[in-house]
């Protein structure tokens, strides 16, 4: 009897366990939020780091020597192409000038008597009163009246040259240096550096390109002949690409030591903010508008070597694309290869997402999103746009 009580209290008790092994739960599958890839038109463009230049810089010199009695510009001026620099005495090139001027003119009466004896002679000659040994005397005593001019009119205008060489003119337009040389000092012509000007308007922004870049613009026609790729340009200071160019000249070879090829573009700059020396980052249009799928950089999954995002297939189970990632467009990722137009993107609780297994689908949308410029970009480097419609 007792055996009996203690095996239906056994029975009793699986019986029970049993029924509480039917009843657990099973967990629900994790929530993530879907949305299929944003399709815009998007351009790439690359990255390079650069310096400002100026297309032209010219150390000015005397061409005379003497004293500076006057200068006419003010430290780090702007000033115009032919605007006067500096003022050296002119007195004794202008004396120089009025000698030879006089010169000149003594040559001139001395031609003139000559001519006049000449024919003076002819006609002596004709009536058979002179020899004309006597004509050939007068002949020739014209022609060197004639080299006589010649040579006080070559020593005029070199008079006159010295004389205009006195006012130092700025040979281009732009911003002049300080300087060098104050009214009282005495300058050596050819020799001393009295100050520089440097044009800024347009200025150059030259960088330096890798082999790979160079075959890519080449084999896109997006350099070489006429074509003028534009550039956008933002300073160390800068958030955004405010300053915009044309690519002008890339180099006829490559650097033998470092394997790159040199380039520059123009950019206006009117106000002359723009500063040679200056650096900056420049991006250049590196390819065609082309029809981009988009994703956020969250919803990329880095796997060792390679790139995947998870993508909800059949059975709302997940399934792990490899992708070749692009450039970044608006915070946007551009997706080159690995996802399709209707392909149902994990972009929010990828944490849970297990690939194979199922998950709870709840729709969302992928939108261009605000992007910071300090921040990290996720590889590889470079930058898109969205392409004019």
């Amino acid at each position: 009897m007792v055996f009996s009580q203690r095996v239906w209290a056994v029975l009793c008790v699986g019986v029970v366990a049993a029924c509480g092994a039917k009843e657990a739960p099973q967990p629900a599958p994790p929530t993530v939020v879907v949305a299929q890839p944003l399709q815009r038109q998007v351009e790439d463009w690359d990255d390079f780091v650069g310096q400002f230049e100026s297309p032209s810089s010219v150390d000015v010199r005397p061409r005379v020597s003497g004293y500076v009695t006057a200068v006419g510009f003010k430290d780090g001026q702007t000033v115009a192409k032919g605007q006067l620099l500096f003022q050296i005495d002119a007195r004794p090139y202008q004396a120089a000038y009025d000698q030879a001027k006089a010169q000149e003119a003594h040559a001139a009466a001395a031609l003139a008597d000559a001519k006049i004896e000449l024919q003076r002679s002819q006609q002596l000659v004709a009536a058979r009163a002179t020899s004309q040994q006597d004509v050939d005397t007068r002949l020739a005593t014209e022609h060197t009246a004639e080299a006589d001019v010649a040579a006080a009119q070559a020593a005029l205008r070199t008079a006159a040259l010295n004389l205009g060489f006195t006012r130092v003119t700025s040979p281009i337009a732009g911003r002049a240096s300080d300087s060098k040389a104050m009214p009282g000092n005495l300058v050596t012509q050819d020799v001393t550096i009295l100050t520089s000007v440097v044009s800024l308007d347009p200025i150059r922004f030259r960088f330096t390109g890798a082999e790979a870049d160079f075959l890519k613009y080449k084999r896109e026609g997006l350099i070489g002949g006429a074509v003028q790729s534009p550039v956008q340009i933002r300073l160390q200071d800068e958030a955004d690409y405010r300053w915009n160019g044309k690519l002008a000249f890339v180099d006829n070879a490559f650097d033998a030591s470092s394997g790159v090829i040199s380039a520059y573009a123009l950019v206006d700059n009117p106000s002359g903010f723009l500063t040679p020396g200056l650096f900056g980052h420049l991006r250049l249009l590196g390819s065609h508008p082309y029809l981009g799928l988009m994703v956020p950089d969250s919803a990329i999954v880095t796997d060792q070597s390679r790139e995947e995002v998870y993508v909800v297939g059949p059975g709302d189970k997940i399934v792990p694309h490899m992708v070749q990632l692009g450039p970044v467009a608006d915070g946007l990722r551009v997706i080159r290869a690995g996802l399709a137009p209707t392909d149902r993107v994990v972009i929010d609780g990828l944490i849970h997402a297990r690939p194979g297994k199922p998950v709870t689908v709840r729709l969302g949308r992928i939108a261009p999103q605000a992007v910071d410029v300090g921040a990290p970009e996720a590889p590889p480097a470079g930058s898109a746009t969205f392409a004019a419609p």
